[in-house]
């Protein structure tokens, strides 16, 4: 494994502006002396492009802090790095970050461990053949998860011509029985999930954050 295995395929992409320099010195200290991951700091931010911007010394105050959990060798969200991924797959998808938010709060109240009684995994319970055809390795990864929820959202919303209502019955209740019945399906679960996530992205877009946790659930599922 190489230190560009830590970051998201998006940030290997040339032209993306990350200082890489700081990821290969995390990387090596991962390996050759995980103590001294407790004392550094590093900061990122995304602008109104949507790069993503790092750096261990923050002239800027947009930077916010990047969180690690070191037991498993990899980021724990805090609340700005959860908005950064939401605002970050929302431009690359064209998705409302609203609308994005609303989904994770109605999915799994933004416990990144949660798992449903199905099988359905992470902040937008993504089942484990659509995490798998989504190519997300991991969907208990924050950032993972909502890189393939929003994928298959935008590919929802494209699939039913738009219609949001539609789109996010499928999300619940898979494409089949909303393209048999034309509409939003007749099952008391998913008509409830599409008015529950329709009402959460009212409240969201009039008030754009005030409803997130302040620190993301990293408990096991």
């Amino acid at each position: 494994m190489s230190w560009k295995d830590f970051l998201p395929h998006e940030f290997r992409k040339q032209g993306s502006t990350v200082v890489i320099v700081l990821f290969a010195a995390l990387a090596v200290g991962l390996v050759a002396a995980p103590s001294t991951l407790a004392t550094g700091e590093i900061y990122q931010y995304i602008d109104e492009h949507g790069t993503l911007h790092m750096t261990n010394v923050p002239a800027d105050r947009r930077f916010r802090k990047l969180e690690w959990d070191y037991s498993h060798l990899g980021p724990r969200t805090s609340r700005q790095d959860l908005e950064g991924a939401i605002a970050w797959y929302s431009k690359k998808h064209r998705l409302d970050p609203a609308l994005v938010r609303a989904v994770i709060k109605a999915e799994s109240g933004f416990d990144p461990r949660a798992r449903s009684r199905t099988g359905a995994m992470g902040l937008m319970q993504l089942m484990p053949k659509t995490a798998a055809a989504l190519n997300v390795r991991d969907p208990y990864n924050p950032v993972e998860n909502i890189k393939g929820g929003s994928r298959h959202l935008r590919y929802l919303l494209d699939r039913f011509d738009g219609k949001l209502h539609l789109a996010l019955a499928a999300y619940n209740a898979g494409e089949t029985p909303v393209r048999l019945h034309k509409k939003v399906p007749p099952y008391r679960e998913t008509r409830h999930y599409v008015r529950k996530v329709l009402r959460f992205y009212r409240a969201y877009q009039g008030n754009n954050e005030s409803s997130l946790p302040a620190k993301p659930s990293t408990r096991t599922p």
